[in-house]
């Protein structure tokens, strides 16, 4: 999905009892389990999660760890996580949007989505995700900020499997949300730039 202009409307502040900071050094595991909804498919995917850390940020561990946030309770535990990160050194991602299962429904997501994208300068817009129809919450999120789905059939080396998951999308949207979603190409210098490695940057 790609954002060329931030919906100011979407934003809104953090709940009472929430902050937002950034991951300690000491907390990598915390991050790397937060994607998952139970300790079992984290400790699946944990594999795969260092591996993805060692190939995206690996070689960019001080700034991951001054970008990566958490959104924290009140005895500071981190419930959800999200960053911005320049992909491929050329295009603004958002990466690991995650609230936990438990706290979904609060607003949470939608607060800690404000702070990621208010924090972005003009500059750093058209901003891009990559998202699936299972995650039709987000989506629904996503569009309310201004992120639009891109229709490209091939995205860097993975195909774009939108047209055949929009059924799915439209039986689990409401249909006034599924309605509002909207649609564009991508820009060349964004098709460029995932096409410059093999390893998925987001």
């Amino acid at each position: 999905m790609m954002c060329k202009h931030l919906n100011a409307g979407a934003v809104s502040d953090l709940p009472s009892g929430y902050h937002v900071r950034t991951c300690g050094r000491h907390e990598l595991d915390i991050w790397k389990a937060m994607p998952f909804d139970d300790e079992k498919t984290a400790a699946e995917y944990k594999n795969y999660m260092s591996r993805f850390f060692d190939e995206v940020y690996g070689n960019k561990k001080d700034l991951f760890f001054q970008r990566c946030l958490f959104i924290c309770d009140k005895n500071d535990t981190p419930v959800g996580t999200c960053f911005a990160w320049k992909a491929y050194d050329k295009i603004t991602t958002i990466h690991w949007f995650k609230v936990l299962k438990r706290c979904e429904g609060a607003g949470i997501g939608r607060a800690l989505l404000s702070v990621i994208m208010r924090g972005l300068s003009e500059g750093e817009y058209p901003v891009f995700l990559h998202t699936q129809p299972s995650s039709f919450r987000a989506i629904k999120l996503y569009s309310d900020f201004g992120f639009v789905f891109l229709t490209d059939p091939v995205i860097g080396y993975r195909q774009n499997d939108l047209y055949e998951c929009l059924p799915d999308l439209q039986k689990s949207m409401l249909k006034r949300d599924f309605d509002n979603l909207g649609f564009g190409n991508a820009p060349e210098v964004f098709l460029d730039a995932v096409k410059s490695s093999v390893i998925n940057q987001f």
